[in-house]
C-alpha cells in the first residue's frame, strides 16, 4: 500500500440509478448541471474510466453489488438465492453495522424483496416510479409543485389508443407539497441523518444509499422544471420516457418531444445532484475522510437519443449496451489518497463487492466474481482485470477488454436458454396485465449452480415458449457488435467480420469458461462446447 492512502474502516455507498457518465461534468459534460458531483471528483476523489456494467438492469446490477456474483447468465431478474448470502449477512456476522437508506421499490417487491433483509436497519422513502404508495390523487392538488404529466405508457397508448393503468409515482406526485417532497430529496436528507447521528454510535459502518433518481419519472418541480427547456412547454409534462429502438427516426417522437425528454432527465440530474451535496457536507461536519470510503456508482446509463445504426434510441431497449449505457461513472474517495486522480484500469460492478468485502475481511460461500479494487485505489497495482462479462439474460452477452467490445447474439435461434431459481420470481410490470414470468412446468429438472450442492430448479425455455420479461425475441439472431472504442468511441463500424472478431471470441470464451457458464450459454451463442 503507498505512503499515504489507508484501508478505511467505513464505507459509504451512494448509487445513482440510470446515472449518465458523459452527462456528469466531471467526465465532460457540459449539458446539465452537476457541481456537487464534480467537486467530490475534484477534491476527494479517483475518477474511474474504463467502469462497465456486469449484470442487467436495475435488480441485477444490485446482485452483482450485493452478492458480488454475476447472475445474467442463469436468470433474468431475482431474489437472492437460497444457494447465496448478501454481503451484509457478513458483515453482521463481523460485528459490522449496515444501513440501506432508499427509495428504490423494487427492492421492496417480488424479485427483490429479500436484498434488504440482512442489513441491520433500513428505511424506505416511498412514493418513486411504481411504488404503490397512494391509492388515489390527492383531491386537493392544484397542479404544482409537481406539474400536469402524461402518465406512465403514454407513447404505447398514443400509437395503439389503448389506455394504459394510472401507476406509481402518478399517484404519489400530487401529494408533494416542496420540493424536499420529492423521494430523492427526502433520500438524502436521510441518507444524512444517518451520517451525521448514527456514525458516532458505532464503531465499524457499511451505509447503502440506493437513490432512484436521475431514474424515471423525470419529475422535477421549478426552478429544475424549467431549466433545460428551449422554449415554453404547454402540454402535459413527458416525465416517462419511452423505451424505442427508433424514436424520431422512426416516428415515435417528434424532434421537440426528444428535446423536452431530454431536458426532463438533466432537470432530475441536476436535481439529485444538489440534494447529494448534503452527503458531502455531512462527511465534512464529521470529518469522515480520514476513515470512510466513499464510492458513488450507478447500475447503468439511460439512453436520451443517442444514435446507433442510424436509431435513436431511449430507455432501456432490446439492443446491446452501447458506451451510453453499458460505460458507466465510478467515483472512489479512498482515505490518504488526493482528490482529482484519474484510474484507466478496466473495472466492472462486481469488484465493488470484492472492494467492500476486503474493507472488512469478510467472506461469503458462494462462488463469486469480482476482484477488489483496493491496490488501484492504494496506489499499488495497475490494473486488477483483464476482461468484464456484461448483459442481460436471454439477449446478448457481452465481453471487453476495456478498448475492444464485443457482443455475441444467439446463433440460429435464441435457445438452448434456461432459467435458474429457488423463489422463481422477476420484475413486476404494475401498468399492464401481462404476465411476467410463466410458471415452470414438468420439463424443470434439479440442477446445480458452480461451486454449491444447493440443488436449484432448472427450467428449459425452448423456441415458441413465452419467456420471461427481458428475454429477447428471435430479431436479435446473428447480430452481433464488435467495436474498437479507441478508433470509434461512438460504436458507428462494426467490425463483424474482421479479423479482430476471432480473438474476441476467444475472450468470450475464456471469460465464459472463467464464471463455468452453462453449457447452453455456448450452444446458443454458436461457441461449440466449453
Amino acid at each position: 500500500m503507498s505512503e499515504t492512502a489507508r484501508t478505511p474502516t467505513n464505507v459509504c455507498v451512494v448509487l445513482l440509478d440510470s446515472l449518465n457518465r458523459h452527462d456528469l461534468g466531471c467526465y465532460g459534460g457540459s449539458a446539465f448541471d452537476t457541481p456537487n458531483l464534480d467537486r467530490f471528483a475534484r477534491d476527494h476523489a479517483i475518477r474511474f474510466d474504463r467502469h462497465v456494467t456486469g449484470s442487467l438492469p436495475c435488480i441485477p446490477a444490485r446482485h452483482d453489488l450485493l452478492v458480488g456474483s454475476l447472475d445474467f447468465l442463469w436468470r433474468p431478474w431475482g431474489s437472492i438465492e437460497a444457494w447465496e448470502q448478501p454481503i451484509t449477512r457478513a458483515l453482521r456476522r463481523a460485528g459490522v453495522t449496515s444501513c440501506l437508506v432508499t427509495d428504490h421499490p423494487h427492492l421492496f417487491e417480488t424479485g427483490g424483496e429479500n436484498y434488504h433483509t440482512d442489513f441491520g436497519g433500513w428505511s424506505y422513502v416511498r412514493g418513486h416510479e411504481g411504488d404503490p404508495w397512494r391509492t388515489h390523487p390527492d383531491p386537493s392538488w392544484i397542479g404544482a409543485p409537481a406539474m400536469p404529466a402524461n402518465r406512465q405508457g403514454w407513447h404505447i397508448a398514443r400509437r395503439t389508443g389503448i389506455p394504459t393503468a394510472t401507476v406509481g409515482a402518478d399517484l404519489s406526485r400530487t401529494f408533494f407539497r416542496e420540493e424536499a417532497d420529492y423521494p430523492g430529496p427526502r433520500t438524502m436528507r436521510e441518507a444524512r441523518r444517518f451520517l451525521v447521528e448514527a456514525t458516532p454510535h458505532h464503531d465499524r459502518w457499511f451505509l447503502l444509499v440506493d437513490e432512484f433518481d436521475p431514474h424515471e419519472p423525470f419529475d422535477t418541480p421549478e426552478p429544475w422544471a424549467s431549466r433545460y427547456q428551449d422554449g415554453p412547454w404547454d402540454d402535459p409534462w413527458m416525465i416517462w420516457p419511452p423505451y424505442l429502438d427508433g424514436g424520431v427516426s422512426a416516428g415515435e417522437l417528434t424532434g421537440r418531444e426528444a428535446r423536452h425528454l431530454r431536458a426532463n432527465y438533466g432537470a432530475k440530474l441536476s436535481m439529485i445532484d444538489h440534494w447529494f451535496g448534503l452527503v458531502l457536507d455531512a462527511f465534512d461536519e464529521r470529518g469522515l475522510w480520514e476513515d470512510t470510503a466513499l464510492i458513488v456508482c450507478t447500475d447503468h446509463g439511460h439512453y436520451l437519443g443517442d444514435v446507433r445504426n442510424g436509431r435513436d434510441l431511449w430507455g432501456k431497449p432490446g439492443v446491446p449496451q452501447f458506451e451510453p449505457l453499458g460505460h458507466m461513472p465510478l467515483l472512489i474517495h479512498w482515505p490518504g489518497r488526493a482528490g482529482g486522480a484519474t484510474c484507466d484500469a478496466l473495472t466492472t460492478s462486481v469488484d465493488l463487492s470484492a472492494t467492500i468485502a476486503e474493507v472488512f475481511d469478510v467472506t461469503v460461500e458462494h462462488r463469486t466474481h469480482g476482484t477488489s479494487l483496493q491496490p488501484l485505489l492504494a496506489g499499488t497495482a495497475t490494473k486488477v482485470r483483464d476482461w468484464a462479462l456484461g448483459g442481460v439474460w436471454g439477449n446478448w452477452v457481452q465481453v471487453t477488454d476495456g478498448t475492444r467490445k464485443y457482443a455475441r447474439a444467439p446463433v440460429g435461434t435464441n435457445a438452448p436458454l434456461s432459467m435458474w431459481s429457488n423463489r422463481w420470481s422477476t420484475m413486476p410490470v404494475h401498468w399492464t396485465e401481462f404476465d411476467t414470468l410463466p410458471a415452470p412446468d414438468r420439463r424443470a429438472w434439479l440442477d446445480t449452480m458452480p461451486g454449491s450442492e444447493v440443488p436449484v430448479l432448472r427450467q428449459p425455455f425452448e423456441p415458441g415458449d413465452r419467456r420471461p420479461l427481458w428475454a429477447a425475441g428471435e430479431h436479435i439472431v446473428g447480430r452481433h457488435h464488435l467495436y474498437d472504442l479507441a478508433e470509434d468511441p461512438d460504436e458507428q463500424r462494426n467490425l463483424v467480420g474482421s479479423p479482430l472478431e476471432a480473438e474476441l471470441v476467444e475472450l468470450l470464451r475464456h471469460a465464459l469458461h472463467a464464471v463455468e457458464a452453462p453449457q447452453e450459454q455456448y450452444v446458443r451463442l454458436g461457441l461449440g462446447p466449453d
